[in-house]
């Protein structure tokens, strides 16, 4: 069963559609008409996160944004019935855009574990993707400057623990709703990012997410991860635009600094005061340049950085 979305539509006013995988729903909200723009979102959000861009892009574009299985209104199934591991992710991704018949001129807009699912999606057939919004994410292994976060660490190598205060006290969903923003999120808004994780069972993938994290050889999602990684270089000549939330202590500067060294011609603007959640911060500003990147009216020149005009510090 999925949570009532009833409380929230105000904020979430859109129609939702299901794709069957094995008997599990995959939830998608479609909406608008002309070229796809498909959102993916990372731990712990869900299709919410990206509200305030399916309505500023609707009018123009078909806008999509799924729910991955255990997320948001789809299908929260347990280990038995569902593998939770990054290759399955980028598997229903794709499933997803070949069942819309999305086969060209496709803008994906990623987020968090976003970017590794949906570059892997990309990559598997790069000639769909027509341009790539990247928002606080990665599609690359940990940085070399880069520790990864103690926080993190703890979910992720204390099998006692993490079950009891991520399935038990919703400890992640809940923490991100004050640590991901930095600005502050109305109590609408907190109480819609948390309401699909409402119990042990439904919030299964927020602690398997973290655990999914690769980082190391032995780890059941590391040579996928690494497969993406290597073949980023495929997307090379796709346009970027690139908006990062630069209070983010995950998804940080070392991070940021990556998407530059590999895509050295990618559009950049950076936010000095937003956090992980960057479009709830900064999204006034973040929507704007996506409506205009998207729909080909961007102020900026094709491949120009906006580092300098936005407070960027390459040290």
């Amino acid at each position: 069963m999925t949570f009532d979305i009833t409380p929230f539509r105000k904020l979430y006013p859109f129609s939702s559609h299901w794709l069957d995988l094995d008997g599990l729903r995959y939830h998608y909200i479609d909406e608008g008409n002309g070229d796809p723009v498909v959102c993916v979102h990372g731990n712990p959000t869900w299709s919410f996160f990206f509200r305030n861009i399916v309505s500023d892009l609707a009018s123009t574009h078909r806008v999509i944004a799924v729910d991955h299985i255990g997320c948001g209104l789809s299908d929260k199934p347990s280990d038995n019935d569902y593998s939770y591991t990054l290759n399955r992710r980028i598997n229903d991704l794709e499933y997803l855009l070949d069942q819309l018949k999305l086969q060209r001129n496709v803008t994906l807009i990623l987020h968090d574990w976003g970017g590794m699912i949906g570059i892997g999606a990309a990559l598997r057939n790069p000639k769909r993707i027509s341009k790539l919004v990247l928002l606080n994410t990665a599609a690359f292994m940990l940085p070399p400057a880069k520790r990864f976060p103690l926080r993190l660490r703890l979910i992720r190598n204390t099998p006692l623990f993490a079950p009891l205060m991520v399935r038990g006290l919703n400890a992640f969903a809940k923490g991100a709703v004050w640590m991901a923003s930095k600005k502050g999120l109305s109590r609408d808004v907190a109480l819609a990012y948390c309401a699909p994780y409402d119990s042990w069972r439904n919030r299964i993938a927020t602690l398997r997410f973290v655990e999914d994290i690769p980082l190391g050889p032995r780890h059941r999602s590391f040579q996928t991860a690494m497969w993406v990684d290597s073949h980023l270089h495929m997307l090379s000549d796709i346009p970027k635009l690139i908006c990062w939330g630069m209070r983010d202590f995950v998804f940080d500067i070392h991070f940021l600094a990556e998407w530059r060294r590999r895509f050295t011609d990618a559009e950049v603007h950076v936010f000095p005061n937003a956090g992980h959640y960057c479009l709830e911060d900064a999204g006034d500003e973040i929507i704007p340049l996506i409506s205009g990147f998207v729909c080909g009216t961007s102020q900026a020149e094709e491949g120009e950085s906006l580092s300098n005009e936005t407070g960027f510090n390459d040290h």
